[in-house]
């Protein structure tokens, strides 16, 4: 069985108000039919406690649709306030997108 997913790859600075377009972005892709949505988030450059508390309000709002959100591709900084907020353990993160493919997609 093959899953739809939709890679987002948002950049700059991932603040409340970016994640909360992104989560609009992400309900979109799921509202259009794919299982799951990618985050690359390669192009971001700093993220802040607000971002990542909208990231958490947009992993609730997949998982209540019986979807799935991945991430991959954390810059130091942002991967930093990952393991800071223990984020790292609810979000189920890949080291880049070739990762992602590897263990999901060919699964």
């Amino acid at each position: 069985m093959t899953i739809e997913v939709k890679t987002l790859e948002p950049a700059g600075i991932m603040d409340g108000a970016a994640a909360h377009d992104l989560k609009n972005q992400v309900l979109d892709a799921l509202h259009q039919g794919a299982d799951g949505v990618l985050l690359n988030l390669t192009g971001i450059t700093f993220m802040n406690s607000s971002g990542i508390g909208a990231l958490v309000s947009t992993l609730k709002a997949v998982r209540e649709k019986g979807k799935q959100l991945y991430i991959c591709g954390l810059s130091d900084q942002v991967r930093m306030i990952f393991e800071l907020t223990k984020m790292d353990r609810v979000f189920t993160l890949y080291q880049d997108v070739a990762d992602f493919e590897a263990k999901v997609l060919a699964a």
